[in-house]
């Protein structure tokens, strides 16, 4: 490794565990300092830590590779992201924030369904743990994927190497400061995303000359990579059900837990919208900045007659043929930064699980603010070792991994949520049994054998849409069949439809 390289991302990690220590002692008084930073993230860093804990390896490595592979017709993953988001700001982040505080103060997902609709049987509870920890453990492990590639591909190190030193470094800031210190990282790796994003498609486009260059070069291709209609993979046009399949990744925001967290611990509701203006500028720029290098990068690979072993290193492979070392340090940071985030904020969300959902309720119900918060950083070493043991798997792919469990949560807790805030007659028994057939369907639709047109369910339909409509569906149907829900569940919702107008009127 050239020693700028080394160097910049020698400062890189330093300021990561220099964050983690700096926020140690305000993790260490309590549980909700640890889990939600006591309620006080201020709009752009709720608005960059969402948006950096969202993307992870995948805007850098997983969304080019698949422009680099499939052509403009994978934008259309790019368009449904950044419907979902919006929507997912607009919709669910000032009830959420209101519901949660007047739900007994819920500091998690699972603690939220459970005073939502006064579950005394704690089913919801322990089923909304169980998915938690399924598909994000699914889930972290991507992110350590993409560190071992990393490492690998750029760096010349072994991937065993890779996926240590990742899964060290994240788990060294997040167990040590908690929500506030993952919430502050991510801000700060935001900022070295979009500045990368920006940098990388201006740079190659400048050095092939323009728009026009690269839409030439790209005309000469066996394919049509400008066609929004058309898989440049296998030369053929995209289906509807392939659009729908693409544009329906906007559909599982509504269940990410890494995500809707931040809307919780945001100062106020007044804080939303500001939250939502630096959000989505932020997430419109980085997300056409991957598409770009993904495109470019097609056209200059082919432009020179470069050689690329796997297309989800495009990003590396670009920083590293046009930029000075230092600034390539930068630029590879960048990547770090996208996984970094990612994997911090699902390890704390997973602790925050095992520690408030299963440790507090159902071994130490007498555990005082000290010991829960030593409980969730041994959580997070837990999960991460779990994480890390299935990463091992080289041959992952990202962008796979990242696909399975972002369909998990969209489909078990994203109709949940969203009815949960909405509609007032859900009951208990309905949100229980949507979330076991929401999640249910994906893992079936995702690793069962059946087909469709020879083509394997997951193949022919994005697994988030059946399972989004099949835990819809079941939720509506038993709680109209349930008896109505108690007259105290009603009158929480009332005053939260009340407190928030409250808040948004007040000056």
């Amino acid at each position: 490794m050239d020693p700028y390289t080394l160097v910049s991302l020698a400062i890189y990690f330093v300021v990561m565990l220099a964050i983690g220590g700096y926020s140690y002692k305000q993790s260490s008084q309590d549980i909700e300092g640890y889990m939600l930073g006591g309620r006080g993230l201020s709009p752009k860093v709720t608005a960059l830590s969402a948006g950096a804990s969202d993307m992870s390896g995948w805007m850098l490595m997983g969304l080019p590779g698949a422009m680099y592979v499939s052509g403009f017709s994978s934008a259309w993953i790019a368009i449904g992201l950044l419907i979902g988001a919006y929507f997912n700001y607009l919709l669910v982040a000032p009830r959420l924030r209101v519901y949660t505080e007047k739900a007994n103060n819920a500091l998690t997902i699972p603690d939220y369904f459970e005073h939502r609709f006064n579950d005394k049987s704690r089913s919801l509870r322990i089923i909304s743990a169980l998915v938690i920890l399924f598909f994000f453990t699914l889930y972290t492990s991507s992110g350590i994927v993409a560190g071992g590639k990393l490492f690998e591909s750029a760096f010349g190190y072994h991937y065993q190497v890779g996926i240590y030193v990742t899964t060290g470094v994240v788990v060294a800031y997040t167990l040590l400061g908690g929500f506030t210190a993952v919430s502050m990282t991510d801000f700060v790796q935001g900022c070295i995303m979009f500045l990368s994003l920006v940098l990388v498609p201006l740079v190659v486009l400048f050095d092939l000359g323009g728009f026009t260059q690269v839409t030439m070069q790209l005309s000469n291709m066996p394919y049509d990579f400008l066609d929004l209609f058309s898989n440049a993979t296998t030369g053929q046009a995209v289906s509807l059900i392939g659009t729908v399949s693409l544009l329906s990744w906007g559909l599982g925001y509504f269940g990410q837990p890494h995500i809707i967290v931040r809307f919780m611990a945001i100062h106020s509701v007044k804080d939303i919208k500001i939250a939502r203006r630096i959000g989505m500028s932020w997430m419109l720029v980085s997300i056409t900045g991957a598409l770009a290098t993904g495109l470019f990068g097609l056209a200059y690979v082919s432009k020179y007659s470069a050689s690329i072993s796997d297309p989800e290193t495009i990003f590396i492979f670009l920083s590293q043929l046009l930029f000075h070392p230092l600034i390539s340090g930068f630029l590879l940071g960048a990547i770090l930064a996208a996984i970094m985030s990612t994997i911090s904020s699902q390890l704390l969300v997973t602790s925050s699980s095992l520690t408030g959902d299963i440790y507090q309720i159902f071994l130490r119900k007498s555990a005082s603010q000290k010991e829960l918060v030593v409980a969730g950083r041994v959580s997070v070493l837990i999960v991460a070792l779990f994480a890390l043991y299935l990463a091992h798997d080289q041959n992952s792919s990202i962008l796979s991994l990242v696909s399975s469990a972002w369909a998990g949560f969209g489909a078990a807790f994203g109709p949940v949520i969203l009815l949960s805030l909405y509609w007032p007659r859900m009951t208990r028994k309905g949100a229980i049994c949507g979330m076991l057939v929401g999640a249910i369907t994906v893992i079936v639709w995702s690793y069962g054998s059946f087909t469709i047109n020879e083509q394997a369910l997951s193949a022919w339909l994005y697994e988030i849409v059946p399972g989004f409509i099949a835990c819809t569906l079941t939720i509506i149907a038993i709680s109209l069949v349930d008896k109505q829900p108690a007259k105290q569940l009603t009158d929480t919702y009332q005053q939260v439809v009340e407190s928030l107008q409250s808040e948004l009127t007040s000056k």
